[in-house]
């Protein structure tokens, strides 16, 4: 971090100004008895953030931050993912990127990408690639220029391809200009992983044009040109320690730091697009 510079869990005033407007209200405390002030949402949020970034235990949050107590942060991140507000964010951002003229539907790449699960739970399972330890996998797909559109968790011995379809559905109606909302991209990218012409042919459905490596052709295909944006994707969601390893049981509450960190992305790209 650049001397000066504010730690990446700070939440500035732009950020907040596009967040503060999701949150559910509060409900009103009780006139007897009300108990402890509620602590303020924005200091909430860079204790979430702080625990995205540096991976800690809930438990270990430093006090002295005034960002409240593990237990605070945990509750609020869990009863705002319920409310849709780390996903309305994520979209309200895809939208101001695409009025920047950022966002690139010409075409889309998939991939998935296996992460350690040591405590277990729901969206688990014995991992092919890590001697059948139990793991999850995170599935990505992004526009052309590996800005994330959507993202999803399964266990770790799920076949990518069974995310195909599911992601290609998961992906949100993009406002931001006049007209119709941008919903599908022209094209779909995609490694061998996902050749199966059964899922071509749904492509083909909904207006998608497949472009996927065959399994029978050798390896230079030229498709690494346009799917190395979401493994650069990917790396930058793992750059978030609480996503490189999977601490939380509750597969939830782990989603919703998937998509509260796909959301921060598209927030650095926007600012990128204004410098």
């Amino acid at each position: 971090m650049r001397r000066g510079q504010q730690p990446p869990w700070v939440v500035s005033d732009e950020l907040w100004a596009e967040i503060e407007p999701l949150l559910p209200p509060r409900s009103p405390r009780r006139r007897r008895y009300p108990g402890r002030k509620p602590l303020d949402d924005r200091k909430v949020l860079c204790g979430i953030l702080f625990v995205l970034h540096t991976a800690i235990p809930w438990e270990y949050l430093p006090q002295e931050l005034g960002y409240g107590s593990g237990m605070t942060c945990w509750r609020r991140l869990r009863d705002w993912n319920d409310a849709g507000v780390w996903q309305r964010l994520h979209e309200v951002l895809l939208g101001k990127l695409r009025a920047a003229g950022r966002l690139d539907m010409s075409g889309a790449v998939i991939d998935g990408s296996h992460v350690r699960a040591l405590k277990g739970g729901p969206k688990t399972g014995p991992s092919p690639v890590d001697r059948r330890k139990s793991g999850s996998k995170h599935h990505v797909i992004t526009d052309a220029g590996g800005i994330p559109l959507a993202a999803s968790l399964t266990g770790g011995n799920r076949h990518d391809v069974t995310q195909l379809m599911p992601l290609v559905d998961k992906l949100p109606k993009i406002r931001g200009i006049r007209g119709r909302p941008r919903q599908r991209p022209q094209r779909l990218y995609a490694d061998r992983g996902y050749d199966y012409d059964c899922y071509r042919r749904q492509l083909r459905a909904k207006g998608i044009t497949p472009v996927i490596a065959r399994r029978d052709v050798r390896h230079g295909s030229g498709l690494g040109a346009r799917r190395w944006v979401v493994e650069q994707t990917i790396a930058l969601l793992h750059w978030f320690r609480r996503l490189r390893i999977r601490w939380e049981i509750r597969d939830d509450i782990h989603e919703a730091f998937l998509t509260l960190a796909c959301a921060i992305i598209c927030w650095r790209r926007l600012q990128n697009s204004k410098s």
